[in-house]
């Protein structure tokens, strides 16, 4: 999903530098991978109100304005410290937005399994082994992805978290760390906890 990290350290070199171009090319190079993370975080029922375009443009004005800081500080890499600022506008946008007064803002930031991610639905389901949820038929792909969405929206937030940043935003156990703030041993045993609760479920559903 994210840009590979050397090219992006070399610009963050030239900006850091006083090179303009490159201030650019790191905006243009995370641009798409803010755009796919913006609208698979962002409340589906919140799109028919704000573009995904708009607040995309938000969080690449605000990196302008604080990548001086950064580059002066790093304290993480790029694309997570982008992604960083893109939470931020998200929770901006519910709060704006919010679809239900009987609803907080936190528990509507909350992840939700993202809609439409077919491909990362399915590679989950098959890492996952269970042959009732991986056939080879291709019209049974888009039945296998709901069904393991579904899976996901019933965890609890923190371990349909680390799975959505895991399978969705394909974070390594070292970036989630680096994200929520734990060291990579804690972020990868959070991970595999979530990982059996996810089998537990959905073989429940596949019994059911």
């Amino acid at each position: 999903m994210w840009p590979e990290q050397q090219p992006t350290k070399i610009l963050l070199k030239q900006a850091f530098e006083g090179d303009d171009s490159a201030v650019n090319q790191l905006m243009d190079r995370h641009r798409n991978s803010l755009r796919q993370l913006i609208r698979m975080r962002l409340d589906q029922k919140i799109q028919k109100r704000i573009d995904v375009s708009d607040v995309l443009q938000d969080v690449l004005i605000e990196a302008n304005r604080r990548l001086t800081r950064y580059l002066n500080d790093p304290v993480m890499p790029f694309h997570l410290w982008l992604r960083q600022i893109a939470r931020d506008r998200i929770i901006d946008a519910h709060r704006r937005h919010r679809v239900s007064a009987k609803r907080s803002v936190d528990r509507e930031q909350n992840m939700v399994a993202p809609r439409g991610y077919d491909q990362s639905s399915i590679h989950l389901a098959a890492l996952l082994g269970d042959r009732q949820l991986t056939p080879a038929a291709a019209a049974l792909q888009k039945e296998m992805a709901r069904k393991v969405e579904a899976a996901i929206s019933e965890l609890e937030p923190k371990d349909c978290e680390i799975i959505v940043m895991r399978h969705y935003e394909h974070l390594s156990n070292q970036e989630i760390g680096q994200a929520l703030g734990l060291t990579e041993p804690a972020a990868s045993m959070r991970y595999l906890r979530a990982i059996r609760r996810l089998k537990v479920i959905l073989q429940g559903d596949t019994e059911s």
